[in-house]
């Protein structure tokens, strides 16, 4: 037993050493989750910081855009409305006969139909052809619908053109 207790101070001075090594390790230890723990709030918060910012800047890009395509819109719809009431004036004007709708046109003796042994089978160039008034009035619906589809067409193209890019 005396020779345990020669070594009681050196085991105590060992485990003395060893506490404080441990303790010294787990004060650094502490430090540097400490440390990471704040680098990763800073980075935390810039990241979603980043996030609003872009997400702000989508949502003005995106109104921007909708303000365009509303002014596209209501200028193609003014044109829109603005030609389809030309059109219906003249249908209305070729209904009560206060025009005519009429279409140039020519005929041929050397058609599918006419023979062109025949002299005197040409009508002549530029002669009008005057339609009854349910043809004139087909006229003027096909007329509708083709400006229809030009505004239509043409407030697309203005659309891609400026708000698109």
């Amino acid at each position: 037993m005396t020779i345990w207790l020669r070594l009681l101070p050196y085991i105590g001075a060992l485990l003395i050493g060893a506490a404080g090594s441990w303790m010294w390790q787990a004060n650094s230890y502490g430090k540097i989750i400490s440390d990471n723990k704040a680098s990763f709030q800073t980075d935390l918060t810039s990241i979603a910081n980043a996030g609003a910012a872009q997400a702000r800047q989508a949502v003005e890009k995106q109104q921007i855009a909708e303000k365009a395509r509303d002014d596209i819109d209501a200028k193609a719809t003014q044109e829109k409305t603005h030609d389809l009431a030309e059109n219906e004036k003249w249908r209305r004007a070729a209904a009560d006969s206060a025009r005519r709708l009429r279409i140039a046109g020519s005929c041929r003796a050397s058609g599918g139909d006419v023979s062109s042994t025949a002299g005197a089978t040409s009508l002549g160039d530029a002669g009008t052809v005057e339609l009854s008034a349910a043809s004139g009035s087909t006229v003027f619906d096909i007329r509708a619908g083709i400006i229809a589809d030009q505004a239509a067409l043409k407030a697309l193209q203005t659309y891609v053109m400026n708000v698109c890019r």
